[in-house]
């Protein structure tokens, strides 16, 4: 059973081909110099280059695969949440294919697809259910309480800003590129910090919940950001590094407090991390930290790839869906 993959949800042109659970090929397209310019992700430039560069992706995986579409069985496609002018693109290409060819097509939610991307190059019995997994993106962070594979509960989401967003808006202040997030994780890393401060808030919102709240932390680094060059007249690297230090330390460690308080609230002995920022180091660490105090696993995507958007996490989720008889093949295009 040959699964065609598409995911064209944001930045990244990814296509990828698997053999039931075997990967066969895939070819992931990065916007990430292009945006570099605007410092964020605009919707129509990145439909635009998904237009440009999903024939080119295509056509490397079915030659990687050595195969042609007549070849594939099955077609999966991200059809949301995201940007739309995005999504389109690979909607319409994988339901052109699935038209003329008269191929199977199944539509994927983006954020369970993201989930399931822990899957990737693990044995199904390596999570163990119950658990409860952290999502953090450039959008919006959610903390789901997960009973099984498929019995999926939202226990809160981000309010305002999101974990990216924050990073990249306190990147901007500092004249830093786009993404800000691995920018200001390297200068943080860079920082030799002598005492205990804590220059930023940790906000909590009501503690015993699940919500998230980033926009007073980002307006108390515009403070301090402002604070320094009307004093000095100007950021040293050294600033850009203490702010980078401090700003990710309060950000971690209230998603952190967060995830670990939800799985004891839960009852639970497993903990998930899933999505773009899956892949930072400090998030990770404090993570890991409080788990290994309280006893929980701590599970992450196997690779950094794996965090990013990506096809094969589409794939992965198609697998099981497949395996466990948990699709429905509708119409579907024009109900999004």
């Amino acid at each position: 059973m040959k699964i065609l993959a598409f995911e064209t949800s944001c930045d990244d042109t990814s296509i990828a081909i698997f053999d039931s659970d075997k990967l066969i090929a895939m070819d992931t397209d990065s916007q990430i110099s292009i945006h570099n310019k605007t410092g964020w992700v605009v919707p129509e430039v990145a439909a635009r280059e998904h237009a440009n560069n999903i024939f080119k992706v295509l056509n490397n995986v079915l030659n990687k695969a050595k195969i042609t579409l007549q070849d594939i069985d099955f077609i999966w496609v991200t059809i949301n949440p995201w940007l739309l002018p995005s999504l389109l693109t690979g909607i319409t290409v994988a339901w052109t294919i699935s038209t003329v060819l008269n191929k199977k097509i199944i539509p994927i939610n983006h954020i369970e697809a993201h989930i399931f991307s822990n899957f990737l190059e693990r044995c199904e019995k390596e999570i163990v259910f119950p658990l409860v997994c952290l999502t953090v993106s450039g959008w919006h962070n959610d903390i789901y309480y997960m009973k099984s594979m498929w019995n999926i509960e939202k226990l809160g989401s981000s309010l305002d800003d999101a974990w990216w967003e924050a990073f990249d808006k306190c990147a901007k202040m500092m004249w830093l590129e786009y993404p800000g997030w691995p920018i200001i994780s390297k200068l943080a890393s860079e920082y030799n910090k002598v005492w205990k401060k804590e220059l930023f808030p940790r906000v909590w919102l009501i503690k015993r919940e699940f919500n998230f709240s980033f926009s007073g932390l980002k307006s108390s680094v515009k403070r301090e950001i402002d604070k320094r060059i009307i004093e000095k007249w100007f950021l040293t690297l050294e600033d850009k590094r203490e702010i980078s230090y401090e700003f990710e330390n309060a950000i971690t460690e209230i998603m952190s407090w967060k995830l670990i308080e939800a799985a004891k609230q839960k009852n639970v002995k497993t903990v998930m991390l899933a999505w773009w920022v899956s892949a930072n180091n400090k998030l990770k660490s404090i993570i890991g930290e409080m788990s290994e105090k309280k006893w929980l696993t701590f599970i992450y995507p196997t690779k950094n790839l794996y965090c990013m958007d990506n096809a094969a996490m589409v794939w992965i989720n198609t697998y099981y869906k497949i395996k466990y008889n948990m699709y429905e093949e509708k119409i579907w295009v024009f109900k999004l």
